[in-house]
Formats: C-alpha cells, sequence, structure tokens
C-alpha cells in the first residue's frame, strides 16, 4: 500500500526533523563558541541527508498510487499535505540546500559577534552571501510554482498568502498608524500629565525573573514536562513538540522587556505542543505555517498578557517573585507604553506593524535585485525616519543587523508577524463574542476556556485546511482588518 510507505517515511524524516532542531537550539543556546564550524559541517549534513530523503524520485510514484487507494479523511488530507511538501521540496537540489544550510549557519554565529560590535562592515560581505542565495532559491521556486520569485518564498511560511492580498492591506494599515501613532503618544502624554508614571526600580536579579517567568508560562498553560527556558541572543522558540525549547533575553533594568517575550514564546510553544500527537510524522501534523503560529504567540503576548484582567491576577505574582508591590493604575502605563523605538521585539503594539511593513518592502526589493546589500543601511534608515522618525545611520546594530532572519535566510517570514497580530485580534473578538465574561475568568487566573477555544478551533486543526480557511472556520469570517485596529483604538486610542 503506497501510502503505508508515505507514512513510513514520515517516520524517518521525523527523526531526522527532531536530530536538527534540537541542534539547531542547543547550537543558539548552550554550544561553545568553538564548536560552530563542526556544528554547520554536521547540521548541513544532516539537512542534506533530509532532503535526500524527502525529495527521492519513487515518492512521486508513491504519491500518485495513494490518491487511487481508499483512505479515510484524516489520510486524504494528510495526502494532500505529503503532495504540497514533496512538490516544494524538489524544488531545491540537495548540493543547494547544502550550500544554503552552511551559510546560513556560517552567517548567523558572525551576526551574534558582529552585532554586538556594530560592525557592518565585516557583516556585509557573509550577508551578500546569504542573499544571493535566497535569490537563487526564490528563482528556483518560482519556476516550479509559478509564483513570482518573493510569493515563492513566503509560500515556504505561509502557504496561500500573496504580495497581490497582503500589500494593499499593509498600505491601509500604514497609513492608520502614520495618523494613529501620535494619537496614542497624545493620549499617554495626556495620561501621564494627570498621573506621573512610576518608574521600574531597575533591580531586577535574572533569577527571580526566570522563576516569575516559569510561573507565568505553567499557569497560561504550558507543559514544563514538555518543554524548558533558556537565554539566547535573540528569544525563539524551537525544538519538536515533545521537547520545545524557549529562550528570552534579561535586562536587569526592566521586568517586562523578558517577561513579554516569554509569554510570546510561550504562546507559539502552546500551539506545537498541542498539535495532534497522531498526525506528527505527517506534513499534516505541522503548524499551519507562519502567519497562523505569530496569531498565538501574539494572543498570548497581547490579548492576554497585555490585558488589564491579566494583570489584575499577575501583580500578586509579580510582588511575589520580584519583591515589588504594584497598583494595576502603576503597572499599565509601562504595559500599554507606546514608543517610536529602534528595536522590533522591544516595540509596543501600535508601532510594531511599521517595523514589519518597513521589513516586508525592502526585503522585497532585495529579493528582485533592485536593492544591494551595501546600501541597506541607507535604504533602512530612510524607511525608519519615514515611519517613526528616527534614524539608524550610525548605529546598524540597531538597524539592518538588528534581526536574525536575514542572516539566518529567512526572507519572506517578516510579513506572518503582523498578518498574525491581525488573526489574533479576530480569534480575541470571536472569544469574547462567545464568552462574554473571559476577562472575568482571566482576572482570576483561569485560562481553560481561552485555551479550550484555541486548541478546539487552531492547534488541533494543525495543517488540516488553508490558513484562509482556518481562519474563517475559526472565526466566521475572513481575515478582516478592522479587529485589529479597533483593537488598538480601544486600548491605546481616545
Amino acid at each position: 500500500m503506497s501510502f503505508a510507505k508515505l507514512d513510513e517515511l514520515g517516520r524517518k524524516l521525523e527523526a531526522l526533523e527532531h536530530a536538527l532542531a534540537i541542534l539547531g537550539a542547543d547550537e543558539a543556546t548552550h554550544m561553545a563558541v568553538g564548536g560552530g564550524a563542526k556544528r554547520a559541517e554536521a547540521m548541513s549534513a544532516l539537512a542534506g541527508m533530509h532532503h535526500r530523503q524527502a525529495t527521492a524520485p519513487e515518492i512521486a510514484d508513491w504519491i500518485a498510487a495513494a490518491e487511487r487507494e481508499v483512505l479515510n479523511e484524516e489520510q486524504k488530507a494528510a495526502l494532500g499535505e505529503f503532495r504540497r511538501h514533496y512538490t516544494n521540496l524538489t524544488c531545491l537540489p540537495a548540493e543547494f540546500v547544502e550550500r544554503l544550510m552552511a551559510a546560513r549557519l556560517r552567517s548567523e554565529q558572525l551576526w551574534r559577534d558582529l552585532r554586538a560590535k556594530n560592525d557592518w562592515a565585516g557583516f556585509e560581505p557573509a550577508l551578500e552571501g546569504v542573499v544571493a542565495l535566497i535569490r537563487e532559491e526564490a528563482a528556483l521556486r518560482s519556476e516550479a510554482l509559478g509564483l513570482d520569485p518573493y510569493d515563492a518564498l513566503m509560500e515556504q511560511f505561509d502557504p496561500g498568502h500573496r504580495t497581490a492580498d497582503i500589500t494593499p492591506v499593509f498600505s491601509d494599515l500604514k497609513a492608520f498608524l502614520k495618523d494613529f501613532v501620535p494619537e496614542a503618544l497624545a493620549v499617554q502624554e495626556e495620561r501621564r500629565a494627570r498621573k506621573p508614571l512610576r518608574p521600574l526600580s531597575g533591580v531586577y536579579a535574572v533569577e527571580r525573573q526566570r522563576e516569575l517567568a516559569l510561573a507565568m508560562m505553567a499557569a497560561a498553560g504550558f507543559d514544563l514536562t514538555r518543554g524548558s527556558l533558556s537565554v539566547s541572543h535573540h528569544p525563539f522558540c524551537g525544538g519538536v513538540p515533545t521537547d520545545v525549547r524557549i529562550t528570552t533575553r534579561y535586562k536587569t533594568s526592566d521586568f517586562l522587556s523578558a517577561l513579554m517575550g516569554v509569554l510570546h514564546e510561550t504562546g507559539h510553544a502552546m500551539y506545537e505542543q498541542n498539535l495532534p500527537q497522531a498526525w506528527s510524522h505527517w506534513p499534516l501534523g505541522k503548524a499551519r505555517g507562519m502567519s497562523v503560529h505569530e496569531s498565538q504567540s501574539l494572543f498570548v503576548e497581547k490579548q492576554l498578557g497585555r490585558n488589564p484582567a491579566f494583570w489584575r491576577w499577575a501583580l500578586p505574582l509579580v510582588e511575589q517573585h520580584l519583591g515589588e508591590s504594584w497598583s494595576l493604575d502603576e503597572i499599565l502605563p509601562h504595559v500599554h507604553r507606546v514608543e517610536r523605538g529602534l528595536i522590533r521585539v522591544d516595540a509596543d503594539e501600535v508601532t510594531y506593524p511599521l517595523h514589519v511593513i518597513l521589513r516586508y518592502e525592502l526585503e522585497q526589493e532585495l529579493i528582485a535585485g533592485s536593492l544591494a546589500v551595501s546600501d541597506l543601511p541607507e535604504a533602512w534608515d530612510a524607511k525608519m525616519r519615514e515611519y517613526l522618525g528616527l534614524s539608524t545611520i550610525d548605529n546598524p546594530a540597531d538597524g539592518p543587523m538588528q534581526d536574525v532572519h536575514w542572516p539566518g535566510a529567512a526572507f519572506g517570514y517578516f510579513p506572518s508577524y503582523t498578518l498574525g497580530a491581525m488573526m489574533a485580534a479576530q480569534q480575541w473578538a470571536a472569544i469574547v463574542k462567545a464568552h462574554p465574561a473571559i476577562d472575568e475568568e482571566i482576572a482570576r487566573g483561569h485560562f481553560e476556556t481561552v485555551n479550550d477555544w484555541r486548541r478546539k478551533n487552531i492547534w488541533s486543526q494543525a495543517s488540516r485546511w488553508s490558513t484562509p480557511e482556518l481562519l474563517e472556520r475559526a472565526t466566521g469570517e475572513k481575515l478582516n482588518a478592522a479587529h485589529f485596529t479597533e483593537h488598538l483604538k480601544k486600548r491605546y486610542g481616545r
């Protein structure tokens, strides 16, 4: 039976994916600096092995034969995802995958060292090498998928999303935010004039912050028997569903920075931990693209973690772990702080989409070849001045070097963040409609209703539906950006 052969193949590929995921998480958190070259070599070899097995010519025959077999609904859905994955994988020769993996890892390792030194000149050649490979990848995928090059890259992160659909939505959002950011800042100033801001004490031991983060992770629904929390240069969620690796970075001067990062990654992790275990070795059992993934992380960070009801529950925990007593009126101005800033991962809900739109526009130009890597600092600075009134021209570490995505060859990923924010707001609106008293539950530290809704409508569905279908089935309507703008106006406007 051909489907049985695909099933067996899935288990072999899952084992290699497991090894690569854990090696990758370890490389970013615990590996000694001197281990970089050999780790890149080992992961490159494993990636090549995975690619060769996943793209073997006989798989095409198995898929075609399985389509003539009697299958149940789950198997039919799994077969559709097997075909989609096979088409996307066979776009790229194994030797190219190995070259890209090696270049990506060495570029990331160099980025960690040179970003700290603000050394753009030293980093530029490595990024040029990555961009050249990504242009090559985009051309290969474009030809195989019949998509524009950038759309072909986006397809790897968000199946079904196209620039033709996203660009108009982002243009409208950009226009809204250019007016709304000054309004939100004015509202903030008015509130501070009435009640001066109580500053953070700036004395927050890392270990105490970590214990607070673990307590909140567990309360929100993270399974600590199948995951862990570490430190890295850039917060991420990695590993595998049975061993999820969350990381953050701490500032002893500001406990909210690490905590919000942890809540964001906890959202990613809970999605992974709640995917259907019976499907884990099928493409069907994987998360449905990065905008859905970001909707889950942003849901926990924004819809929950910045919700006043959440802080009614959380403040006693803060006092218990950090030894500071805060009232709701004192902490909310920090939680709802709006500020034009340089760093995307530290940005607030209002300004964050402008950071994403900036990257979305620049990376399309990089892929098209209309923007050279050498001109990136100036192009970044120009957009940052236009969108947020800030300059990065003398500080590329906080400009085009600030994110791990481009050094790591993840082009086409950035749109997912803002699409995810829109989807999270839409999911929250659906939950509030179904459960009007949800804020009262959250204020008591009860997250079961929220998690049950997400488990039923998002997590358990994995990759069974396209992103638009998944969202419409969950919320009863197609993607509607009005939920996001209304959310911002309610929380930050007049």
